[in-house]
């Protein structure tokens, strides 16, 4: 059902909450999972420079270190997982990411309380309201173990 799955981070605790439930998710449907994290102009300073340049400075911020870091956790639970970091605008490059590479679920974590544009941040808010594909929203008030196939199954009929 879903082989391909995206996972935004930010590099917050809160978006790092939902790897347990997407690590459940991944290994129920022997998934294909991606990480991406969306930067913003932190290389922009070197952004005339040449494209050598542009990849060295990308490949030392902290947040290629933090998705190498949560990828290399994750390989060593048995997950497929790969990694991308985007320059942009997040929600427009995660929808863009979503249908350029076949996603077939985005899944990624609110707070969960509050109004609409608080439960959801502005940028899950945007993804859900434009992704090509299922978002699944995941409420995280503190980690929980991953969902069981079982539940998967029966959410998804």
């Amino acid at each position: 059902m879903f082989k391909k799955l995206l996972v935004p981070l930010d590099g917050s605790e809160l978006a790092a909450k939902i790897l347990p439930q997407v690590e459940g998710l991944a290994k129920a449907f022997d998934a294909q999972l991606t990480l991406i994290t969306v930067g913003s102009a932190e290389v922009g300073e070197i952004e005339e420079s040449s494209p050598e340049a542009m990849k060295e400075a990308i490949a030392k911020l902290p947040a290629v270190s933090y998705l190498k870091q949560t990828a290399s956790a994750l390989k060593s639970k048995g997950i497929n997982v790969t990694w991308v970091y985007k320059q942009g605008m997040p929600a427009r490059e995660i929808i863009a990411y979503a249908a350029d590479h076949q996603v077939d679920l985005i899944a990624m974590g609110t707070h969960g309380a509050g109004e609409v544009a608080w439960v959801l941040g502005s940028v899950a808010e945007k993804v859900v309201s434009h992704a090509p594909v299922p978002v699944l929203l995941l409420r995280v008030l503190e980690a929980k173990p991953p969902i069981l196939k079982s539940e998967i199954y029966y959410l998804s009929h």
